[in-house]
């Protein structure tokens, strides 16, 4: 029997490329078609997403006709609960034979694996999500060894099926390995590091593709399935800037755009005070943050650079406000790192040209890297050199380990790359807007922001 695979991945809620998407998907689609997600559909940086729990892409998806998706690791960045609540109300099914919640129980609505059947052909679809490692507890998830799961899956449907597919949220670089040790797999479709592939190819009788991301192309694949096994007859990487928009997908947004606009509206409390904000200059929305990631995950100092905010918050807050403030979804990350390497990024952060430096960075959603800002600390500099820094009142130990509260891009070494010479790194659930929206309504931390940690000290002797 002759089948056509249509499928995408790494969406990340382009949702505009992906009404592009579904005009092709809608003209390729026939009784004999499967339609596939590899993973990482739903992007919460979406207003649609952040102010429906989700079931806006749900929706699009139901629309779209898919058959099944994997759980890539941005279908779990708003939490598991988050992620339950779209999976058990959603027809397509959800799939990820590695993933459970942090106690290793199921998560409500995912699927290990699902057989699908066309015209007495049996297909068989698991899916492996992304180790989040040290994210996954703070998500309140538990990854298992995907190999191993995999293989368990295969295993248990062995018999049942008359072609396996993958869909593996794990990247490209899985492929090689996996197509070596799983005789048993027929098509592994990929994700996870945007690999766009020229066409499927066939490795050790396997059929692979990748179909880049943001919706820039729709993977499609045709195979023969005999006794002999699969043949691949036809594949292609469409690109969709010359499609038109599906009138369909566009409308879907527009109605969860104002349902979502009017949920995230809802005045969440007022500041009478100014949190003003600059990309270089030490501020107090970026002084609140700093204070509040250091009282949240009680560390020696606070450490946060201003590029985490793209602007600063008067008068009522509400979520739509903070997701426009702050929309990079960061979290508040603990880790500890020597003095000298503190010495070196307050260095830096002198220097307006790396505050200026593009913001470059994973889940990072805003324009500059910004100046760092502190709490718990003072620094001491002339404007161009750091001559002290005290930490608690005692001076900066460059041999000392010390604990600070900051967010996952910091911890990377984003922007300034010392600050990766860190160990223990703990990470939790929540955001930094979460952050100010924690302790925006908190008037001893109001008042605290406003207090100047730079102090700058002029040498009147030079």
């Amino acid at each position: 029997m002759k089948l056509k695979i249509i499928h995408t991945n790494d969406l990340h809620s382009h949702f505009e490329a992906f009404s592009q998407a579904v005009s092709l998907i809608k003209e390729y689609k026939d009784e004999d078609t499967l339609v596939l997600d590899g993973g990482d559909f739903a992007d919460f940086k979406s207003i649609e997403l952040q102010g429906t729990r989700g079931m806006a892409a749900i929706e699009l998806l139901e629309y779209a006709g898919y058959d099944a998706l994997t759980i890539g690791n941005n279908e779990m960045f708003n939490g598991v609960d988050t992620l339950e609540h779209m999976a058990s109300n959603s027809s397509v099914p959800f799939i990820s034979n590695n993933l459970l919640k942090r106690d290793s129980t199921k998560i409500e609505g995912v699927c290990s694996s699902i057989i699908i059947e066309k015209k007495g052909l049996r297909i068989f679809i698991t899916g492996a999500s992304p180790d989040m490692q040290d994210f996954s507890d703070g998500l309140g998830v538990h990854m298992t060894d995907f190999k191993k799961a995999i293989e368990e899956e295969v295993a248990k449907y062995a018999g049942k099926y008359d072609l396996c597919i993958l869909l593996n949220h794990l990247g490209t670089f899985v492929d090689e390995v996996l197509v070596e040790e799983l005789e048993c797999v027929d098509i592994i479709l990929s994700a996870h590091d945007h690999k766009i592939y020229p066409q499927a190819k066939v490795v050790n009788n396997t059929v692979l593709n990748s179909a880049g991301c943001y919706g820039e192309y729709v993977g499609m694949i045709e195979i023969e399935v005999s006794d002999t096994g699969v043949k691949l007859l036809n594949s292609q990487n469409a690109a969709t800037k010359d499609a038109p928009r599906d009138g369909g997908v566009l409308s879907i947004l527009s109605r969860n755009k104002e349902k979502a606009i009017e949920v995230l509206s809802k005045p969440l409390f007022t500041i009478d005070k100014p949190l003003w904000h600059d990309a270089i200059e030490e501020n107090p929305l970026t002084n609140l943050i700093a204070d509040g990631v250091k009282d949240m995950l009680k560390c020696d100092i606070g450490l946060m650079n201003s590029g985490i905010a793209n602007a600063g918050i008067f008068g009522y807050v509400s979520n739509k406000k903070l997701i426009e403030v702050c929309p990079s979804p960061l979290n508040p990350t603990s880790f500890e790192i020597q003095g000298k390497d503190l010495r070196e990024a307050f260095k830096q952060s002198l220097d307006a040209g790396v505050c200026l430096n593009e913001g470059k960075g994973p889940g990072f959603r805003g324009r500059f890297v910004g100046r760092l800002h502190v709490s718990g600390a003072q620094i001491v500099h002339d404007g161009k050199k750091v001559r002290e820094v005290f930490i608690a009142g005692e001076p900066l130990n460059d041999e000392k380990w010390y604990t600070v509260a900051s967010s996952d891009y910091l911890q990377r070494g984003s922007g300034y790359p010392s600050l990766a010479n860190n160990r223990n790194e703990r990470y939790l659930a929540e955001e930094i807007k979460d952050v100010i929206r924690i302790y925006g309504n908190r008037s001893e931390f109001l008042e605290m922001a406003g207090a100047s940690r730079w102090k700058e000290k002029v040498d009147v002797n030079v």
